[in-house]
């Protein structure tokens, strides 16, 4: 069986991974992917990464991105079709079951996939709205203050 797997990830699945970028610029990204390797397709032929409608977004709560949090927040967003995080599954589907045991063969220890309904691939408005951050200044360049050095006396036209 031939998969078909997307060039490019959805517009929405690519604001997931740069609007918490933009949020947390130092949190780390090992574990982040939207398209999947050879190895995921053959593992996973079906999974959401090949129609460019899912992200995995790397846990990293001590620079801001806890996705223990995020997998009970993101719930709530009408984009996410289902979220799967340490050993456990929501689907908007069968939400009414609440957490479920994820079964797969990656237990997705290291972060969170999010799959998007293909109604909302497109929309790239806010996904982490709820986070309170305080603005930063970019750049927090410091101001040195130094003397101006003394004009030396030139001699004036007339005294030349």
């Amino acid at each position: 069986m031939k998969v078909t797997v997307v060039k490019r990830a959805t517009p929405a699945a690519i604001a997931v991974l740069r609007q918490a970028t933009a949020l947390f610029p130092k949190r780390n990204k090992a574990s982040d992917g939207l398209l999947p390797s050879a190895a995921h397709i053959k593992a996973s032929p079906n999974s959401d990464h090949n129609t460019g409608l899912a992200v995995d977004l790397t846990h990293d709560p001590k620079h801001g991105i806890d996705c223990e949090f995020l997998f009970e927040k993101l719930k709530e967003d009408k984009r996410v079709d289902y979220l799967i995080h340490r050993g456990k599954i929501w689907s908007r589907q069968r939400s009414q079951e609440g957490n479920r045991k994820y079964t797969g063969s990656n237990p997705h220890n290291k972060h969170l996939h999010i799959s998007i309904r293909s109604a909302y691939a497109n929309d790239t408005s806010n996904w982490f709205g709820w986070i309170e951050k305080k603005p930063t200044i970019a750049g927090k360049a410091k101001a040195k203050l130094s003397r101006k050095p003394k004009k030396k006396n030139s001699p004036s036209p007339k005294e030349a």
